[in-house]
């Protein structure tokens, strides 16, 4: 079965998801009289509005631009093939000026976007390009970031409710005020430590589908390689840290491994080149 690991973790954090939104759910409900009917409204509405907010910020943060088909015939009909043999519509292709070379995808299937840096397409050779190409496109076609934005908004619900749990049986002081806040703080950290671990493993389903499709990992390889090196000046990126989750390289070390994204590059690399 394809992506059985993928499939068994989602099921897991799925079902840990669930249960932080059930409890939430109930809280609500027995505290505030909603129907079960006026949450689902609720929730729903506040996570469409997440992602379509989120996706219109990733894209404006970077100051991206439409990626001139006249300039860039080849990756347009690039992305192109690769989309048609994935199954999903060509995305909206866009380039920005990142300061380091680096990559990301938003949407979902049928309203697509790529963004791709100056210096990514300066830096990597053609068939590096493919491989990064293949590889947000596989984010695109995995539903990896609805799948991302989902986990957010469960995460921002709970602790909303977990914040107001907290004023509501307190005594209405500034104590319960800030109180209030680091336990929404944490409560939503909790959540979102379920989240970061799914992202990384869904990078590694991502390598591997842009592998497949372009017959192999070595290209897509040496493109992470490339890109490691060129991010080695991080204070030059113009990435914040929200966009640095849903590029192809985003690396941390030491305790915030905990809180990452992406896997190391080390690993990726090295499970590519297998």
């Amino acid at each position: 079965m394809r992506h059985l690991g993928l499939n068994a973790r989602m099921a897991f954090v799925g079902a840990v998801l669930f249960a932080f939104y059930a409890v939430a759910a109930v809280v609500v409900m027995g505290v505030f009289g909603w129907s079960i009917w006026l949450v689902l409204l609720a929730s729903v509405g506040f996570v469409g509005v997440q992602y379509k907010i989120g996706k219109w910020m990733a894209i404006r943060s970077v100051g991206a631009e439409d990626l001139p088909e006249d300039r860039f015939p080849h990756i347009h009909r690039r992305v192109e093939s690769l989309s048609r043999s994935m199954g999903i519509e060509k995305p909206r292709l866009m380039i920005a000026q990142m300061g380091v070379p680096n990559a990301f995808a938003v949407g979902r299937k049928a309203a697509g976007t790529v963004v791709v840096s100056e210096e990514l397409l300066s830096r990597l050779d053609d068939d590096e390009i493919e491989g990064v190409l293949a590889h947000e496109l596989a984010h695109i076609r995995n539903r990896d970031v609805v799948m991302m934005v989902l986990g957010q908004g469960v995460a921002s619900i709970v602790a909303i409710v977990a914040q107001w749990v907290v004023l509501l049986t307190g005594d209405n002081d500034i104590a319960d005020f800030f109180l209030a806040i680091v336990v929404g703080q944490i409560t939503q950290l909790l959540v979102m430590l379920f989240v970061f671990a799914i992202s990384r493993y869904r990078e590694y389903v991502a390598d591997s589908d842009a592998a497949d499709v372009i017959g192999g990992g070595s290209p897509l390889a040496r493109a992470l390689e490339k890109i490691s090196r060129g991010n080695e000046r991080r204070d030059e990126s113009a990435v914040d840290s929200q966009v640095n989750a849903l590029c192809i390289f985003d690396e941390e070390r030491g305790l915030t491994r905990l809180f990452a994204t992406h896997p190391p590059i080390e690993q990726r690399i090295e499970r590519l080149r297998r």
